[in-house]
């Protein structure tokens, strides 16, 4: 059964069919309907991607050092608490991925935020978007493992610290490691899903106190899982790059 459009993805059937067709023609793709190709939740990450560089293209033009703004405040507050909890979960090296971190997080923020507006719906209540998340998490930590210290070693930490245990270790670990993007994934997808259906349930049934009491903690649930989504990634790239450092500090 498929979502009912919103206006913009309306919209965008209405006038960029052609387009949309063209887009997946590139990846050799097909929508099960050709006169409407596009889906809620991409025309909404398009629109939150448009949000995103209007807030930082706002922000960027307000910027003061002798006279910083709240937007500026709350903007730096934000980046200080990334880089602190870089450093807690990656090490000292932590702040060279903040960029990684600070886009996951903002992605996801303001994916999670957007459905609060009535009229839109957050992209990461639809499990395309949590699973494209978490499989950019994955490569890119595991990415991070192998330029540090090359694949060979990379691997062979699977093995685990004892030799004879390998054969034990080995299958553990890549069971465990896979599991990552789905365990992402459900997390974000479940929360925001669940939170939607039922904001939307209160909002059908009366229009006071309780849908604001549910907006309120969809709100706070938008901020939470935009968090445990980077701070997962932080472990995740700690634990991948966590022997290299270990080694240099060896060697030292």
């Amino acid at each position: 059964m498929q979502d009912e459009e919103i206006w913009l993805t309306r919209l965008f059937n209405d006038h960029l069919a052609g387009a949309g067709n063209s887009i997946l023609g590139l990846f050799n793709l097909h929508a099960e309907n050709a006169d409407r190709p596009w889906a809620n939740f991409i025309t909404m990450q398009i629109l939150v991607a448009l949000v995103i560089i209007v807030f930082f293209s706002i922000l960027r033009s307000r910027l003061s050092v002798e006279r910083p703004g709240i937007l500026q405040q709350l903007t730096e507050e934000l980046h200080g608490f990334l880089k602190e909890q870089s450093i807690d979960n990656v090490g000292e090296h932590g702040p060279h991925y903040l960029v990684m971190f600070g886009t996951i997080f903002i992605f996801i923020l303001f994916s999670n935020l957007i459905g609060v507006i009535p009229g839109f719906a957050s992209p990461t209540q639809y499990a395309y978007v949590p699973a494209g998340c978490a499989m950019l998490v994955f490569l890119y930590y595991n990415y991070l493992g192998i330029r540090e210290v090359g694949i060979v070693s990379y691997v062979k930490h699977f093995a685990g610290p004892i030799w004879w245990l390998a054969p034990l270790m080995i299958p553990v670990e890549i069971i465990s490691h896979f599991a990552r993007p789905l365990s992402l994934t459900i997390r974000l997808y479940a929360n925001m899903f669940a939170g939607e259906k039922v904001t939307m349930v209160f909002l059908s049934l009366t229009y006071l106190v309780a849908p604001a009491v549910f907006m309120g903690l969809h709100v706070f649930v938008g901020f939470l899982q935009a968090y445990v989504f980077a701070l997962l990634t932080m472990i995740y790239v700690g634990g991948a790059i966590a022997h290299e450092q270990e080694g240099a500090h060896e060697t030292a």
